[in-house]
């Protein structure tokens, strides 16, 4: 039995293991959670459904309690069974995530001026910089091999951190949407980084997507939970982490593309909050003015229910990650 248990573990089983862990914490927490929030006064008005129905808000919470039992298991294993796993980089990783997961609580519950909370998850990469995470010789189109060396750790990895944490706190507001992709990144990357042997970050990936998995649950249309800025943020800086500590920067870069182009339109329009006129249960851009990614796409189908336009973009997320896979899946 004592010789079965390392062969065990050696094969897909911490795979199985850490999205199950991850996956129910999630779930159960999230379950758990939402009368309370509701009892506690912690909800948020669901915009976009006739009434603004108030739904329990800080669900995120049970995504970063999935995600943290995820990572702990795998911490388990690895001491006492050693699957070879980089134990500084998966710590790293949790502390990263639970300072972002503390800002994000601090602003649904007391609210953080907007240039203050761009600027908060600057600190949060503090363990990165000092780990030295990734690799400074990156692949620039035009330019091909450029050693950055100390430009990388103390400008590029803070900078990520604050990115993509703000770049998907910008992006939600509809039943499922930050969760739904979510799911599709980091299912991408799990695939990817397995085919490349980095058991770190398919570990980390699968962890935050089963998380995400056991939130989904509750947060399709019609949604009984959001994320808040304590889940929208910590998607984002998981996968900013995710993507530095494995070196998969390019592929990064593709798979935030929705989020990119949703900056740029919004920074056109001097970041505004993006409402919309909700019509014979369609949604349409308010006054007809395109001021984010998703006033592109209610144009461009002449409007659309809240259900179908998460739809669209989780379908035009699972192609970047087709594309994705197609580029860097190593077989």
């Amino acid at each position: 039995m004592a010789e079965v248990i390392p062969v065990f573990l050696n094969s897909f089983a911490p795979y199985l293991l850490v999205f199950l862990i991850s996956f129910l914490s999630s779930f159960v927490l999230v379950k758990l959670l939402i009368p309370r929030l509701k009892r506690e006064g912690m909800v948020g008005k669901d915009e976009n459904k006739p009434g603004a129905p108030e739904i329990a808000e800080m669900g995120g919470i049970g995504i970063i309690a999935g995600f943290t039992a995820g990572i702990l298991l795998a911490i388990f294993m690895d001491t006492f069974f050693g699957i070879e796993l980089d134990l500084i980089y998966l710590l790293v990783t949790i502390i990263t995530a639970h300072s972002i997961a503390f800002i994000g609580m601090v602003d649904d519950m007391f609210g953080i001026p907007q240039r203050v909370k761009a600027l908060l998850p600057l600190f949060a990469a503090i363990p990165l910089v000092a780990v030295k995470a990734g690799t400074t010789l990156m692949i620039i189109p035009f330019f091909g091999p450029v050693q950055l060396g100390i430009i990388y750790v103390l400008v590029l990895v803070p900078l990520a951190i604050s990115v993509c944490s703000n770049l998907t706190n910008m992006l939600a507001g509809f039943n499922g949407l930050e969760a739904g992709l979510g799911i599709i990144m980091f299912g991408t990357l799990f695939l990817v980084a397995f085919s490349h042997g980095s058991l770190n970050v398919a570990i980390i990936s699968l962890a935050m997507f089963a998380a995400l998995m056991g939130f989904f649950i509750f947060n399709h249309y019609p949604a009984s939970v959001f994320p808040g800025d304590v889940g929208n943020l910590s998607i984002g800086v998981v996968f900013a982490t995710t993507i530095i500590i494995g070196s998969f920067e390019s592929a990064g870069i593709i798979l935030m593309l929705p989020y990119i182009v949703d900056f740029f339109i919004k920074a056109i329009n001097g970041f505004p909050h993006t409402h919309q006129d909700l019509r014979n249960g369609k949604l349409y851009p308010k006054d007809g003015k395109v001021k984010g990614l998703v006033h592109v796409i209610m144009k461009l189908f002449g409007g659309l229910s809240e259900k179908r336009l998460v739809i669209v973009f989780l379908a035009i997320e699972g192609l970047i990650g087709l594309i994705v896979l197609i580029m860097y899946f190593k077989i």
